[in-house]
C-alpha cells in the first residue's frame, strides 16, 4: 500500500537510490512545456514521461517537452506488439496512485524502459516530480544508471505539421 504521494515519493526513492537530485517547487503547471517555463530550464531538456499500455502491461517513456512521441519508433525500439499506446488518465491514476495524472516523474515503482537520446546531452535535466507543483533536476546519466533503459530516437521526425489548416484552403 503506497502511503507516500508525489514528489515526497520521488524523492525517498531518489535518496534511497543514492542519487543526486533537487526538488524545485513552483506553481501549478499541467504540461512539461509550462513546467519547463515555470523552472526557467530549456524545453528540450526538460523530460515528460509517457505511460504506453501492451499486452504485458504498463511501459514507460522519457523524452524532450518539446518533443512527440513516434509511437512506431518506440514499438520497434520496445520490441512491442501492435496493441501499443499511450495510456488514458483514468489508466494511469488507478495503476499509478501515488502520482498525479499527468504528472508521471520518470523514478519510481516504474522505472523507464526507453529514453530518447536527446535528452542525454546535459548535465542536468528537469522532469515531473509526481505532481504538478514539483519537478526534479537530476544529471541524465543517473537516470541510465538507475533504469537501464533502451536509448534511442522515439521522437516524431521534425518537419512541417502533419495538420492540415482549412483556413489555407482555396475559396471553391
Amino acid at each position: 500500500m503506497v502511503t507516500e504521494h508525489g514528489v515526497g515519493f520521488v524523492a525517498r526513492f531518489l535518496e534511497e537510490s543514492g542519487i543526486a537530485h533537487e526538488v524545485v517547487e513552483h506553481e501549478p503547471t499541467y504540461t512539461a512545456v509550462d513546467e519547463a517555463a515555470a523552472v526557467h530550464a530549456e524545453e528540450r531538456f526538460t523530460a515528460k514521461t509517457l505511460v504506453l499500455h501492451d499486452h504485458g502491461g504498463w511501459r514507460v517513456a522519457v523524452l524532450p517537452a518539446n518533443q512527440r512521441l513516434d509511437i512506431d519508433k518506440a514499438r520497434r525500439l520496445l520490441g512491442g506488439s501492435s496493441h501499443l499506446r499511450l495510456a488514458t488518465e483514468d489508466e494511469m491514476e488507478e495503476a499509478f496512485p501515488a502520482f498525479e495524472a499527468g504528472a508521471m516523474p520518470p523514478v519510481g515503482p516504474q522505472l523507464p524502459e526507453v529514453v530518447d537520446v536527446r535528452l542525454l546531452y546535459r548535465e542536468a535535466i528537469v522532469c515531473a516530480g509526481g505532481d504538478h507543483t514539483h519537478s526534479i533536476r537530476m544529471d541524465p546519466r543517473d537516470l541510465l544508471k538507475l533504469a537501464e533503459p533502451r536509448v534511442g530516437d522515439i521522437c516524431e521526425p521534425a518537419g512541417p505539421p502533419r495538420r492540415k489548416d482549412f483556413a489555407n484552403l482555396p475559396k471553391v
